[in-house]
């Protein structure tokens, strides 16, 4: 099923209950938006304390902070 919002003046839209539920988004999480073929695609940015230990077992601390490092420079 297809849901409408409308979007305020201020480029502000409520996205709907159902939604935020089904993707475990809640108040005050941040989303990224990016624009793709078909649209407006909003993600959920993963919370820090959510990895914490996410790559252990698959690379080093030094592999890790280089990869976080590389991420840095791509914001």
């Amino acid at each position: 099923m297809e849901n409408i919002v409308k979007v305020t003046r201020r480029g502000q839209t409520t996205i709907p209950l159902k939604i935020r539920g089904q993707c475990g988004i809640k108040e005050g999480d941040r989303l990224s938006v990016e624009v793709t073929e078909k649209g407006i695609l909003f993600k959920p940015v993963p919370k820090l304390l959510d990895m914490i230990g996410i790559d252990a077992g698959y690379a080093t601390i030094e592999q890790v902070n280089k990869m976080i490092d590389k991420l840095r420079e791509e914001y």
